[in-house]
């Protein structure tokens, strides 16, 4: 499904902001909440894991409902997931586009990394903060 992916901040998010190696801050960060008639068109399920891809990368998230994202929309919190999908391009701004992103999302099986799986798949160090 070609889409518009959006970021942005929320409360749980920034919540658990402070123990990014924890449970709750992954599942939180790594949501990515899809309209639910867009859902039923994908053939999934809210828990059921999604791969989104956009030009800058791709990563896999949980599929999550929410009434309040638009169709043909998804949604995902600001953090490590975002980050592997949004382009590090600021146009001389110094901050990249953290809005109306092309991408296609898609079911898959494959599983849902942890945070610091994704640092170092970025080059970084595991992060194991809780």
């Amino acid at each position: 499904m070609k889409c518009i992916l959006n970021t942005g901040r929320t409360v749980p998010q920034g919540a658990y902001v402070e123990h990014k190696g924890s449970d709750a801050y992954r599942s939180v960060a790594s949501a990515g909440f899809l309209n639910p008639v867009d859902m039923m068109m994908l053939g999934i399920e809210d828990g059921d894991r999604i791969r989104v891809t956009t030009p800058a990368g791709h990563i896999v998230l949980t599929a999550r409902p929410a009434e309040g994202v638009a169709r043909d929309e998804i949604f995902v919190a600001i953090g490590p997931y975002a980050n592997h999908v949004i382009s590090s391009e600021t146009h001389g701004t110094g901050m990249p586009d953290f809005k109306s992103q092309s991408a296609d999302v898609e079911p898959t099986k494959e599983p849902l990394k942890s945070v610091g799986e994704l640092m170092e798949a970025l080059g970084g160090l595991h992060y194991d903060r809780t």
